[in-house]
């Protein structure tokens, strides 16, 4: 429903601007505060549903704000789509038909893949678990717990959905409009922003604590700093981070030029040292996201009960 809005209202706009600047522009505000308000205000309802009292039973209300918030996360719809393409990528064949990886890997990845071989769909496989990572997962549940807090303190307050549901609306945006080519140079400014905005604080937590999992502690701060140190030669300030901290604790090696839409874009290179992307290192990236995904649930759990032990 994001996605057809979005398309709905920038043939619009495309149309109204007529290729002047700031009408783009503003074209470009109104739909990233449509879509956010919209999606928040959603979000917000549905949690009212769940309260004691609401217009149906609050069972029913619970199960329909577990399963629209089961939808702001991507685990499973990462992993399976990464996974599809690795299958379609023989082991041993020296000249595999990519044809079927190339199509796969087109539904998780932004970039043209029509003419990437058998290394540089892996490398964008790697990219994408990383990237895709903290996007689909890891900052949906940031902003969950943010939402559940928030209620702890007010229950009127927007809560896990509403807030996850705003966060959803701007990585739409970002995905959706969010290049820098043609129209969508001024008209998907605010989107991304506000999504780079949204996500900067949990990528940064990934890239804290993705090391005490897979890394010996003595060598965190050294490769923290190398991490740092390459992520930031990114043009975004998020998705350098994300690949730096996944491509340096996986040992796989991330970055080279990229294309979308017939545009080349050289993307730095990070873990240089290490072995170029194969199947064993996409799958070590995959099982080290779902690690991080289970440290992040077990944290959450153990601070809200210890939470409502220090209440009572």
């Amino acid at each position: 429903m994001m996605g057809l809005l979005i398309s709905r209202l920038r043939s619009w706009a495309e149309k109204w601007s007529n290729n002047r600047l700031w009408a783009l522009r503003l074209c470009g505000f109104l739909i990233t505060a449509s879509l956010v308000l919209v999606s928040g205000l959603s979000g917000w309802i549905i949690e009212r549903l769940a309260m004691p009292n609401s217009l149906i039973p609050q069972e029913l209300g619970i199960a329909i704000l577990l399963i629209a918030l089961a939808s702001g996360l991507a685990a499973r719809s990462l992993q399976e789509g990464v996974q599809a393409v690795l299958n379609e990528i023989p082991l041993n064949s020296k000249n595999p038909s990519l044809f079927s990886a190339r199509e796969k890997l087109s539904l998780i990845v932004g970039r043209d893949v029509h003419n990437l071989d058998k290394h540089e769909i892996l490398r964008a496989a790697a990219e994408t678990t990383s990237e895709n990572s903290v996007d689909g997962i890891f900052a949906p549940l940031f902003w969950m717990l943010i939402g559940a807090t928030l209620w702890e303190i007010l229950p009127q307050a927007p809560g896990p959905l509403a807030l996850v549901w705003i966060f959803k609306a701007s990585s739409t945006l970002d995905s959706m409009i969010g290049y820098r080519n043609g129209s969508l140079r001024w008209l998907g400014t605010a989107g991304a922003r506000l999504d780079d905005m949204l996500t900067w604080i949990p990528c940064r937590i990934v890239v804290i604590t993705l090391p005490l999992l897979t890394q010996p502690w003595k060598l965190i701060p050294q490769l923290l700093c190398k991490v740092w140190e390459e992520g930031s030669h990114d043009s975004s300030p998020n998705s350098g981070m994300s690949q730096a901290i996944f491509a340096n604790c996986g040992k796989v090696q991330m970055g080279g030029i990229n294309n979308y839409k017939g545009h080349s874009i050289t993307k730095p290179i990070l873990a240089a040292e290490t072995p170029i992307a194969s199947h064993r290192g996409v799958k070590r990236l995959l099982k080290m996201s779902l690690q991080l995904q289970i440290a992040w649930l077990t944290g959450s759990i153990l601070m809200a009960l210890a939470i409502e032990t220090i209440k009572t």
